[in-house]
């Protein structure tokens, strides 16, 4: 199937490429040919965010969104940053924060129903909206450049034999492929790769978000009112991160806990950290009545200005999270990621006008060079550094005075470094064992039950998406030198060390995967690859 532009994923960076490619042809008159490929069942089914949106790049795409964007029912009307300690809490002051930390103008709501809303407005353009498939193959011209992608095969069993249903995919060729698979994308990573994209950049670095959603009694609700913690229960010196908490539409709450991926103690489990932040006092207190509806997890870029990669590649693009374009203090990404996909865009459609296709779009890097979001990104390129460094009490003291340095034009003369994820972990036997206490089906839950509101569904009969270049590391490494974290840094429950004395053996429950990648991430030897399954499959995320 031949394409102008072929975009793999339907989130806020492809989706906003794709409504500014037709904007583009419609204004000169022009045919283009625009498809999206969206491995979730439906648009948004993946999505997940927090979500405080800054409109910035909205106004651009679509002026008058706010008309009937559903978005727009909840500007943020109240913004608290809470240090907690185990019983209590400290309020920071707004006035010491930089201004663009307060929210003035920001929206909260679900990012899923936002792309949903997206999607609609690209449909109306002639955007062909693919749900269900997912890209599982990059093409490739002679002369090596990107052509395009395929399609994955449904209906294979896990023998990797052909069931009655099978269907072979499909390729879909382009002059331009444009890829935003989000973070850690799995074929992204064959890019970066094969086109060497990350030698001038930091190695990138991310977290690990579990949220949930929950109908809260009405009396405790304030619509637009934003809350962000940091500090307990998170032990400073050993891990990083903090919680959030959004008063949003239809009596919802959105709350969530985020942990850095660069924490120490190979028994440190994200989701019982976030599980133990709800029990404190003045979180607890608002979800006093309250009903969990929701669950999910994903993990973040937060490499930042210096994580960036090249961008282009001949015949294909990076945008949105799969080029990490999260502004980390500001906990926003969504901005900058749909106007990453514009100009994408923009320099796609010059190139196909002019009759090229399959070279390098320059003039994307370039636009991104002198853009709103490359100074946003710069002027914030230390603060995930400074915390890692020195902690949340002088890193955040520190980081707080090198934002505000930056906003009256006193630059740093220096950019720090990150370092990978996955290099971080103590061996276990220097580590010291958390006990984390039982769910009380209340307040607290656990993974599986969590796994189950996220309606996470694989076809069983299929094969692993997750794969181990190595089946005996997890056991015969992992294990005894790290306590083989995989058990507790995945979210969902997906890996179980099983059996008992010498006969232990690693067991996948891949049908459980959320999609959030942190064992692609954390794993300490970097066994564990992530690929893509059958198309359709994963969570359904209603309203996250």
């Amino acid at each position: 199937m031949p394409y102008d532009v072929v975009i793999v994923g339907a989130g806020p960076a492809g989706l906003s490429a794709a409504i500014r490619l037709k904007q583009l042809a419609v204004e000169s008159g022009q045919e283009l040919s625009v498809c999206i490929l969206e491995k979730g069942s439906e648009v948004g089914a993946h999505i997940l965010s927090g979500a405080v949106v800054d409109p910035r790049a909205l106004n651009e795409l679509l002026p008058d969104w706010r008309e009937d964007c559903p978005l727009a029912r909840t500007p943020v009307t109240e913004n608290h940053h809470w240090i907690l300690n185990e019983k209590g809490k400290s309020a920071f002051p707004e006035f010491v924060t930089p201004p663009y930390l307060h929210n003035k103008g920001t929206y909260t709501g679900s990012l899923g129903n936002l792309c949903r809303w997206l999607a609609g407005k690209a449909e109306e353009l002639g955007v062909e909206i693919f749900p269900g498939f997912a890209a599982a193959e990059i093409l490739y011209n002679d002369d090596g450049s990107v052509k395009g992608v395929a399609t994955g095969d449904m209906g294979v069993a896990r023998d990797g034999t052909h069931k009655p249903d099978y269907a072979p995919g499909l390729e879909l060729h382009a002059k331009y492929t444009f890829f935003g698979e989000g973070v850690r994308g799995h074929l992204s990573k064959q890019l970066q790769r094969q086109f060497k994209l990350c030698e001038d950049a930091d190695p990138q670095v991310y977290g690990i978000g579990i949220k949930e959603l929950w109908d809260v009694d009405p009396a405790r609700h304030v619509p637009g009112k934003v809350i962000h913690t940091q500090g307990w229960p998170l032990k400073d010196g050993e891990s990083n991160g903090g919680g959030f908490l959004y008063h949003q539409a239809d009596g919802q709450v959105a709350l969530g806990f985020v942990v850095w991926l660069n924490y120490k103690n190979p028994y440190l489990s994200p989701f019982h950290e976030m599980q133990r932040w709800k029990t404190h006092p003045a979180i607890a207190e608002i979800l006093q009545g309250a009903k969990r509806v929701s669950y999910g997890a994903r993990a973040i870029s937060d490499g930042g200005w210096q994580s960036v990669p090249k961008l282009v590649m001949p015949g294909a693009a990076l945008i949105g999270d799969t080029a990490g374009f999260l502004n980390v203090p500001r906990i926003k990404g969504t901005h900058t990621a749909m106007k990453s996909g514009m100009m994408a865009a923009e320099a796609a459609f010059a190139a196909v006008h002019a009759g090229r296709g399959s070279d390098e779009l320059t003039a994307y890097p370039e636009a991104y060079k002198t853009s709103w979001v490359e100074k946003e990104l710069r002027g914030v390129r230390n603060v995930v550094p400074l915390v890692k460094k020195f902690g949340d009490t002088w890193g955040t003291i520190f980081s707080g005075a090198a934002m505000w340095m930056e906003l009256i034009g006193l630059r740093w003369p220096f950019t720090m470094k990150h370092h990978p994820d996955h290099e971080s972990l103590w061996h276990a036997s220097h580590a010291t064992p958390i006990e984390y206490p039982k769910p009380d089906g209340v307040l607290t839950f656990d993974r599986l039950s969590s796994v189950f509101i996220s309606n996470t569904n694989h076809e069983e009969d299929q094969p692993v998406h997750l794969t181990l270049k190595d089946p005996d590391i997890p056991i015969g490494y992992n294990l005894p030198v790290y306590a083989e974290p995989a058990q507790r840094y995945c979210p969902a429950g997906v890996y179980e060390v099983v059996g008992e004395g010498d006969d232990l053996r690693f067991q996948i429950n891949a049908q459980n995967c959320v999609h959030c990648k942190t064992c692609d991430i954390k794993d300490p030897t970097q066994n564990i690859n992530w690929v893509v399954p059958e198309g359709g499959g994963g969570p359904n995320y209603p309203n996250m």
